[in-house]
């Protein structure tokens, strides 16, 4: 093959995936113009159209789309030998795309992503968080990060955290101030801080268990948060009750500055899980995030 079509590879493949010139130039770091040149050159040396371009988009052609189709396996088999060579190395390359919820990041990740950059310093590591159903594939996500029982059937997990509890807490001021509920009715009385979902809009119900059966309860609704670390900063200065993840609040729980209201009604969560492709987890940058995982968190 001509060494200008092999070089300029990433480059077409990058226009196809992000169907126009100037989102495939973010993607790969280069001006458009330079991209432009590339996509010029191969379709010069190829006597043949890779690419329809009009003022608003890019499209393939059908020469294009054959191209593509022929050749992006092959490159993407090679591009993950070379990185099977680099990591029996010790060196993994390249970037690492996840998607997570919010509260994932502070207990579970950070010490893992701490001990990758030691060990993999090449490696670049982009953490997206967003508590959003997301569409990993579509959104080129290398894997996401969820609650059990949120990914598709398809995806290969790996568990990133035990299970854990859903708990409702305040402060010791708030509940000086408000009394301690003694019931889930009592909770109509309080400040509650809600959470707002951003895949629905939706304000999320607290789940909570009665009778050993659990329950969507409806709270007084006088404050509404998008983030976990919200509820967890009004909370802790006194301004309601907020339901969150145990692990979130381990460390204010230990110390006093929250108290957990109503134990008995604790529901389980199964846990975090990483899922991604089959394909996506033969490639070295993801088996090194899963091995170093798994000695950090001692799975």
């Amino acid at each position: 093959m001509d060494r200008d079509i092999l070089i300029h590879l990433p480059v077409i493949l990058s226009v196809a995936r992000c169907r126009g010139f100037a989102a495939a130039a973010k993607d790969l770091g280069m001006s458009a113009s330079a991209v432009s040149h590339a996509i010029k050159t191969v379709e010069d040396r190829l006597g043949l159209p890779l690419f329809a371009r009009t003022t608003r988009s890019v499209s393939l052609t059908d020469w294009g789309m054959d191209f593509i189709n022929t050749v992006a396996p092959a490159y993407t088999e090679i591009s993950e030998a070379m990185e099977r060579v680099k990591i029996a190395q010790g060196q993994v390359s390249g970037l690492l795309r996840i998607n997570m919820p919010y509260l994932s990041l502070h207990k579970t990740i950070s010490p893992v992503i701490k001990e990758l950059h030691r060990r993999h310093p090449k490696l670049t590591v982009e953490l997206f968080a967003d508590n959003a159903m997301t569409d990993i594939i579509a959104d080129r996500f290398d894997a996401g990060i969820r609650l059990g029982g949120m990914m598709a059937q398809d995806m290969v997990t790996v568990r990133l955290a035990p299970p854990f509890r859903w708990v409702v807490v305040g402060s010791p001021d708030y509940l000086a101030t408000h009394g301690m509920p003694k019931s889930i009715d009592d909770l109509k009385h309080h400040t509650c801080i809600s959470y707002r979902m951003t895949s629905s809009g939706r304000v999320y119900q607290w789940e909570l268990m009665q009778d050993d059966v659990e329950v969507r309860v409806e709270t007084s609704i006088s404050m509404i948060v998008n983030t976990g670390q919200f509820a967890i900063e009004l909370a802790l200065d006194g301004i309601g009750l907020a339901y969150m993840a145990e692990p979130s609040i381990s460390e204010p729980l230990r110390d006093g500055r929250l108290v957990q209201v109503l134990p008995e009604t604790s529901s389980m969560e199964s846990g975090l899980f990483l899922y991604f492709t089959r394909s996506a987890g033969r490639t070295p940058k993801l088996r090194a995030f899963i091995d170093t995982a798994r000695e950090v968190l001692k799975l």
